[in-house]
């Protein structure tokens, strides 16, 4: 196992920004049967990975870890004391032990009895909770997508390698037969060479309630905590949780919730994971009653250096289409199907394109944790994937066409568009490594 930089518990504090850890931020009891749980798995302590999730509202606390072997939660964290509660008592009845529970995530970190996190928090918290956790030793599986501006992914990627961190980006997809499948018959040129990927995704599923008026935050929400490094706007319900992929300061709407899926194979299978589009164009319609801030329909148009291109948007069938020389190839969640005789049915050869297989994707991440290899959607991974999706949002945003520079990762001859690769935080939160 490689060595880790630990910060001191006083510089770690300073560098996640100052802030007191406030009387009553710990909402739960200790875990008091952790060698009790070491004993029943038969696992020794050494072999035994204590997870922490941040972030239990939705995605944290549902179907994670479903069809993973061993996960030992032993704790949680959200800035909505409901959530915690929620989460604690879920995980208790599910694993039959004691969870602790927290307010500030930054506790979480400092508690010895948890070796690695899950992050499940809003997008523009996703940088953040990953770099301090990597700063604190602990290994990260962030959700997807893995940052609300491209600096921010720069930043995680060079944590992850200096505090020599495993960081898993919650594009599960990768670890799906189905895409697995596709990806090697693409690159293995089943249908010939592509030229053309149509990648379909969902419009915006806006709530069907009336808007309503800021107001003061519940109780049980810290709402500052909340907010974080976004700018300060007026508490608004339909801002926070589920709503905040749908305005700009959290998220980027459904290009960077579902576009983080498909785009992410699309790379994938074209061969492009340390690399990117060289030029964007985009066309956008937004809500008429103003409702929410991204896009309610998008066709994004990338091309890349090769002469490939993918087209992005809700024109297309949702899932991915690769168009080759040969015929077509179409995948998505539980379904594959090619217009080409026997590319389904040959299996993949000793002489053909052999990529990087899991069969679990909280699995693969857990047993990265043990041998220090990188996983199947390393950091970096997620960061491209990621970039695609924002340079989508920037020329959709600007309404002209980017050009990018994929090797320097930087916009090319756009002041404005070149600006919004990343923001500046709210006071007093810093990005670290940036």
């Amino acid at each position: 196992m490689q060595a880790t930089r630990n910060l001191p518990r006083r510089d770690f504090l300073r560098r996640s920004g100052g802030l007191a850890l406030g009387a009553g931020a710990v909402l739960g009891l200790p875990n008091l049967f952790l060698n009790q749980v070491r004993a029943a798995t038969g696992e020794s302590a050494n072999d035994l990975i204590r997870i922490g999730i941040i972030g239990v509202g939705g995605q944290g606390r549902s179907h994670l870890f479903s069809n993973t072997l061993n996960p030992h939660i032993v704790a949680v964290a959200d800035v909505d004391r409901d959530h915690v509660a929620r989460a604690q008592k879920d995980f208790q009845e599910r694993y039959h032990r004691e969870i602790k529970g927290y307010g500030d995530y930054r506790q979480l970190l400092e508690d010895r009895d948890v070796d690695a996190v899950l992050v499940a928090t809003p997008d523009h918290w996703h940088a953040l909770t990953s770099i301090h956790a990597m700063q604190a030793g602990k290994d990260v599986y962030c959700e997807k997508p893995l940052t609300l501006v491209i600096d921010e992914g720069k930043a995680m990627r060079a944590a992850a390698r200096y505090y020599q961190r495993i960081l898993q980006t919650g594009s599960q997809q990768r670890s799906s037969r189905e895409f697995f499948r596709a990806a090697t018959y693409i690159r293995s040129e089943r249908i010939g060479e592509v030229k053309m990927v149509r990648v379909g995704i969902p419009g915006v599923n806006w709530t069907k309630e009336p808007l309503v008026a800021d107001s003061q935050p519940p109780g049980e929400l810290d709402y500052s905590m909340w907010l974080g490094p976004a700018p300060w706007r007026p508490y608004n319900k339909h801002r926070v949780h589920y709503y905040f992929r749908f305005f700009w300061d959290y998220s980027g709407g459904q290009m960077t919730n579902w576009g983080a899926h498909h785009l992410d194979i699309a790379q994938w299978a074209l061969g492009m994971d340390e690399s990117g589009p060289v030029e964007v164009s985009a066309r956008a319609d937004y809500d008429p009653q103003g409702r929410y801030e991204v896009p309610s329909w998008f066709e994004i148009d990338y091309r890349y250096a090769n002469g490939a291109r993918i087209l992005c948007g809700q024109s297309h069938r949702v899932g991915i289409t690769f168009e080759g020389q040969d015929g077509t190839l179409y995948v998505n969640r539980g379904k594959i199907q090619s217009s080409v005789k026997g590319v389904l049915e040959e299996p993949i050869a000793a002489d053909e394109v052999q990529l990087y297989q899991s069969p679990n994707h909280h699995q693969n991440w857990l047993e990265c944790i043990k041998s220090r290899e990188l996983p199947i959607c390393d950091v970096a991974i997620g960061h491209r994937s990621a970039t695609v999706c924002h340079l989508g949002n920037i020329a959709a945003r600007i309404g002209r066409t980017i050009r990018w520079d994929p090797e320097k990762e930087q916009i090319v001859g756009d002041a404005q568009a070149a600006r919004m690769v990343g923001y500046e935080y709210r006071a007093p939160w810093k990005l670290p490594m940036a």
